[in-house]
């Protein structure tokens, strides 16, 4: 096919199957007196106008295939204009570039497939035969890398985001992890800037973040002469605990998601792996799942794949033994080749050796060997192509069963049935992409509201608008894709839900206590983990300077500005604004609190405002907050989580004297 003619296929093949559009747009032109491999923009355009957006409304709503349509129309003008389209069907420079370009990713197959596609384009030109299925076939595997390297790349970025703000807690710790995880950064970035997967480093860099998070929370609950990472079972203090637990869990799922990414092709080749794969997952959302169990369950699947590359590579030495007998063609050279390189590398190769086990039995029954051939890489196309499509697989497992039975009675197969059913799974993915969209549209509008907020909440959903913003730039997604985007906006949702929460929480504290106490409410939302960061080692003599943002960040928000506001010190007035040590004009007044409900004192506006303050400190550890407004000064004590004493003065001398022992204590 024309480069020209590639264009709705790859913008397009998510929708419809590219057998079928292809078929749309052959027929199409020579309706119109053309040929596929000659057409000019102009035809192109009314084809897709016409016939393609005709057919695309048997998948998806009309506004959808509309939108669709004209998206590839614009990318033809585009591509068009800037002379983007240049014929490559008797050229190979394109895919000897695009090999180099990913010969670092030498364990993706589709990599080695193309050193396959290669070596034998490369033998079929010196021949003087027609190699542009060969190139076509080429193209579409560059095509699947590039999509895959740009996935990787919106993961590898969110990676980065999470290990600077890990790093922002946790540089004042020093030592050589916090250097080490600084240098990991440093490298993750620089490749990220050269559009690089560094996979290994993020997960070292995981792994460092980890044990010193566990670290820093250490620090709160136990003394210098006792420094032992925690775990949750050995912490005693239930809030600390809670937090170290919750450390363990968010670790113990980025171990399996990467025990998923490493295992992908075992998982799918053997079902009943999978099926204990989801049992691990069922038990991380029941917060039950530790880190032991994941590296229990990745050396099972390293057995497991060790057994089964040996049997593959049995399978491989028969099946070459047996096609040799014949005079294999481009096809059958290109999947022997694929399938070795895989091997050798410590890769399965479970779809090469199918389609290696097809042709042979194709070639051994005698009969329309040719087509029978045609139709099994046909049926494996349409299996691959429902890995990357919710629901798909599922759908169409027993079809493709019974189809690959009926090939090998030697009776004839129509996969235009096995290719509707994968259709309507298209469409329906299709719409929910859309939704997708839409939600992230929303997100990202909606924390503009809040983003002058600074607090650990409206970073984190910073964060995160940042990744939907690259998510929604994405073309086709794979299924692994299609998750992380779903899981992108479940947590940014949530976020934005407690954002809202917060800022009207800071509005009522504003409208109480003025902006200091608002300042006070949003620097608690920091304190979690750096409280503690003034006393702790040296820092590092390492200073990771972050790209500059894309877009207005909000503020920084220190630990200094805490203490100022709301840590036990009292805050003595400026000389100017000392009273004077007469006696008391008013007595102190106090309250009692326990969760958000005032107890014990006057149920005034201000005490409303302040429940929300002291929910927030409660869930964040704190015990003591000491704040002022323009006529007095307040301070609140806690012994027991979630119960608070209240005084309330003119000044500190009076608070203290009438209510100190009161506060300290509980005792008049």
């Amino acid at each position: 096919m024309a480069t020209l003619g590639r264009l709705p296929v790859k913008m397009l093949g998510d929708l419809v199957s590219p057998r079928a559009l292809e078929r749309i747009l052959q027929d199409a032109a020579q309706a119109r007196g053309g040929q596929l491999d000659t057409i000019d923009p102009g035809m192109l355009e009314d084809i897709l106008k016409k016939e393609v957006f005709k057919r695309l409304q048997l998948s998806v709503p009309a506004p959808l295939a509309k939108k669709r349509v004209s998206e590839v129309l614009n990318e033809l003008l585009k591509s068009t204009q800037e002379r983007l389209l240049p014929n490559q069907l008797s050229s190979l420079l394109g895919l000897e570039e695009g090999a180099r370009r990913f010969s670092l990713y030498f364990d993706w197959p589709e990599t080695q497939r193309l050193r396959g596609v290669l070596s034998v384009a490369r033998q079929e030109e010196k021949e003087g035969r027609d190699i542009s299925a060969l190139v076509q076939e080429g193209q579409n595997l560059i095509d699947t890398m590039d999509r895959r390297l740009q996935e990787g790349l919106v993961e590898q970025g969110q990676d980065l985001a999470e290990l600077r703000a890990t790093f922002a807690r946790v540089q004042g710790m020093g030592g050589k992890d916090v250097r080490r995880l600084e240098t990991l950064i440093g490298q993750i970035d620089e490749a990220q800037k050269q559009a690089t997967l560094l996979p290994g480093e993020v997960e070292r860099a995981r792994n460092l973040t980890f044990n010193l998070r566990k670290a820093l929370e250490s620090s709160v609950v136990q003394t210098v002469e006792n420094p032992a990472l925690p775990t949750s079972a050995t912490i005693l203090d239930p809030d600390a605990q809670a937090r170290v637990l919750a450390l363990e869990q968010e670790h113990a799922a980025q171990q399996l998601a990467s025990v998923e990414r490493e295992f992908a092709a075992l998982l799918q080749a053997r079902p009943e792996l999978r099926e204990r794969h989801e049992g691990l997952r069922a038990l991380h959302q029941a917060a039950q799942l530790t880190e032991d169990v994941v590296t229990g369950w990745r050396e099972d699947l390293k057995a497991e794949r060790d057994r089964l590359l040996a049997e593959q590579r049995a399978q491989l030495a028969r099946l070459e033994t047996e096609l040799s007998q014949g005079q294999a063609g481009a096809d059958t050279r290109i999947a022997l080749d694929s399938a070795r390189h895989l091997l050798d590398s410590g890769s399965l190769a479970t779809d090469e050796l199918q389609e290696l086990q097809a042709m042979q039995t194709a070639l051994s029954a005698g009969v329309n060997a040719r087509a029978q051939i045609e139709t099994q890489r046909e049926l494996l196309d349409i299996e691959r192509s429902a890995r990357d499509v919710p629901g798909a697989s599922a759908d169409l497992a027993p079809l493709l069963a019974d189809a690959r039975a009926a090939l090998a009675r030697g009776e004839a197969v129509d996969a235009g049935l096995l290719w509707s059913v994968l259709e309507r799974r298209m469409g329906a993915a299709a719409q929910e992409r859309e939704d997708f969209d839409a939600r992230a549209d929303r997100v990202v509008q909606e924390y503009d509201t809040v983003r002058h907020l600074a607090g650990e909440t409206t970073q984190r959903l910073g964060r995160l608008a940042d990744t939907l913003r690259a998510q929604r730039r994405l073309g086709q997604l794979s299924a692994q894709a299609r998750e992380r985007y779903a899981q992108t906006l479940t947590d940014a949702e949530a976020l934005l839900t407690e954002a809202h929460a917060e800022y009207r929480a800071a509005q009522e504290v504003t409208s109480t206590f003025g902006q200091d106490a608002l300042s006070g409410l949003l620097d608690v939302f920091d304190f979690e983990e750096n409280s503690l960061l003034a006393a702790s080692p040296e820092p590092s003599p390492f200073a990771l300077t972050p790209p500059p943002p894309v877009a207005p960040t909000t503020p920084a928000v220190t630990p200094a500005s805490l203490f100022d506001t709301l840590l036990s010190a009292p805050v003595t007035p400026p000389p100017s604004e000392m009273p004077a040590p007469t006696a008391p004009t008013e007595s102190a007044e106090t309250w009692t609190f326990e969760g958000s409900q005032i107890r014990q004192g006057a149920h005034t506006l201000a005490a409303q405002g302040l429940a929300t303050l002291l929910t927030q400190a409660t869930a964040l550890g704190l015990h003591r907050l000491d704040m002022g407004d323009a006529t007095h000064v307040w301070s609140a004590r806690s012994t027991v989580p979630g119960e608070w004493r209240v005084g309330r003065a003119q000044n500190w001398t009076d608070l203290d004297e009438q209510v100190g022992a009161w506060l300290d204590t509980g005792m008049p």
